[in-house]
Order: structure tokens, then sequence, then C-alpha cells
């Protein structure tokens, strides 16, 4: 069995960038893998790797997002790895959609997996340093969509929206867009 740094290190070495900030943001994200003591862990303050999942119903038309506490926009669900998920980018995503929709989640079986990855900085805030979050996202389809919910302790609402939703949502933010459009490209090309 590989270790988790190995399987994340496989992981991003064959995620295919589809511009150039994204790009530079994998190759960051490789040279921080191997840097960070504890790339997994949120005492690293440098940074540390999260995962996030852009949540489909089945029939592709829809997207979930979550109204993120902290930052007060719209957003896919995701967050911080943790020991229970073993390394594993796939199950932080996972059990993040999971925990932030209420829904019973599994990977898209045609998307690439990660679907897209992402560097962005989190300001400090009480007791934290400002720092880095490697976001690596997948496409994920909520088995059971009339059971979206959101966590309180995590958001202040759910919503199922149209892609042309989730697009206007994010439009004034590149790396979300880019991702949102990918999986859009995924689930159409159906």
């Amino acid at each position: 069995m590989s270790s988790p740094l190995t399987s994340l290190n496989e992981l991003l070495a064959r995620h295919v960038p589809s511009d150039d900030k994204e790009r530079e943001d994998l190759a960051k994200m490789r040279a921080l893998a191997t840097e960070l003591e504890k790339p997994f862990s949120r005492s690293q303050e440098r940074g540390h790797f999260t995962g996030s999942a852009v949540v489909v119903d089945p029939s592709g038309e829809r997207v979930a997002l979550v109204y993120h506490g902290k930052v007060h926009r719209w957003l896919q669900p995701g967050g911080h790895a943790e020991e229970a998920d073993a390394g594993s980018m796939e199950a932080t995503a996972l059990r993040e959609a999971r925990e932030e929709t209420g829904c019973r989640v599994r990977l898209h079986e045609r998307a690439p997996s990660p679907l897209d990855v992402d560097v962005h900085t989190i300001a400090a805030r009480k007791g934290e340093p400002e720092h880095l979050h490697l976001d690596v996202r997948f496409l994920v389809v909520a088995e059971n969509p009339e059971a979206l919910a959101h966590d309180p302790a995590e958001s202040f609402g759910a919503q199922w929206v149209t892609w042309d939703e989730a697009l206007a949502r994010t439009a004034g933010e590149a790396p979300l867009r880019r991702m949102m459009e990918k999986a859009r490209a995924v689930v159409r090309a159906g």
C-alpha cells in the first residue's frame, strides 16, 4: 500500500491543468507536497491541502452551492483534510460534500480525478496566521438530491442552482468559474 504522500503525488502528477493559473498552482502544490512536514494538517502555518467538490444532481442539471459562513459567499462544499481521510483527497472531498450538503455522494464516473486544482490565500484571523489552501477539487454526484440541507456549523445555507446561476455566482472569481465550466462540460458530454 502506498503512503498518503505518494498517493497525493500520484494524483497531482496525472492532473492536466487547463490554464496558466492552474499550471502555476499545480507546480506550487507539487512542491509544497514534499516541502511541508505535514501537508494534510491545519497545523502547517504556510499552508495545507484541502478538498472540495462540485456536487451535481443525478441528471447533471443542477449544482449544490453552500453559503460559506466565514467568507460570506456561495461556494462549492469543501474543507480541510482530516486524519480519518488517510491522505486521500478524494475521501476529503467526499466527506466534506456529505457533511455540507447532507446528501450521499459518489465520484462522477466520467470526470477527471481531480477535476481542478487551486491555491488561494486565506487571510489571517484570530489565532490563525495568513496561509495557503491547496485545494484539490472533484466532481461528485448526489445520489439523493432531495436530502440537501446545510450544516449550520459550516454554512448559512445550501441550494440547488442551475449551471447559469452557479456560473453567475462565481463570475468574479476566475478559478471558481474555471472549475464550474469544467464540471458543466463533463456532465453535458454524457
